[in-house]
């Protein structure tokens, strides 16, 4: 099992910084595993994703310290590794893989979630120029088995600026484009997640693909 997991499952019992200052050498033990496994993963990917390997793993791994500035739980620290891959790291707002490790609540995921509004409009340009290539991705029977539906929050009405009449309207309501695939515990072993993300990462590529080329797009298409 991943160094990790242990130190997670004390931690939410002890979410405080006196316990994480005494136990700083067994997380900074787990960050190096993880910081491996994102570099496993990397270098596996390079022979499908070809901006993996200009990625560093260290721009990947999320901070485990919570931002509880704005926040009624004053825990300091997260009770979950997050790992995301993409173009300029974990905070350049482009699509790219999610891998979540938890306890009991692990998922691989991906996408775009929360874009901003010229982002998400690109892509629904994208979708709305492109909708046979979108729904050949997302409809495709593998892909569909292994993440079912995007994540559904959508909007009411249909965005402003496009036809209401327009047949695949349904798909530019989504305020979020992210797929996700649950993941069990027993694949949190070192070797098994590794192979497990690499093979879930590039059946989920063709989608990123699409988002990517969506915001390389907008560069001609937005004013």
């Amino acid at each position: 099992m991943l160094k990790i997991i242990p130190f997670l499952i004390e931690l939410a019992e002890n979410n405080n910084k006196s316990w994480f200052d005494d136990h700083r050498d067994h997380y900074q033990e787990a960050r190096v595993e993880v910081l491996d496994l994102v570099e496993n993963i990397l270098e596996q990917l390079s022979s499908v994703v070809p901006w993996s390997s200009t990625i560093k793993p260290a721009s990947c791994l999320f901070r485990i310290n919570r931002d509880i500035r704005f926040s009624k739980n004053k825990e300091p620290y997260k009770t979950h590794t997050g790992i995301f891959i993409a173009p300029g790291g974990r905070s350049s707002g482009n699509p790219g893989f999610y891998l979540h490790i938890e306890p009991s609540n692990s998922f691989i995921g991906g996408g775009v979630y929360a874009p901003d509004p010229n982002v998400l409009k690109a892509i629904r340009q994208e979708i709305y120029f492109h909708a046979a290539e979108f729904k050949q991705i997302i409809l495709n029977d593998t892909f569909y088995q292994t993440f079912g539906d995007m994540m559904d929050e959508r909007l009411k009405r249909p965005p402003k600026g496009f036809p209401v009449d327009f047949p695949d309207i349904e798909w530019l309501k989504y305020k979020h484009y992210v797929v996700s695939h649950t993941l069990d515990d027993y694949v949190l072993e070192f070797d098994k997640i590794l192979e497990t993300s690499v093979v879930t990462f590039e059946k989920m590529f063709p989608f990123i693909r699409f988002l990517s080329q969506a915001i390389q797009n907008s560069k001609e298409i937005l004013p």
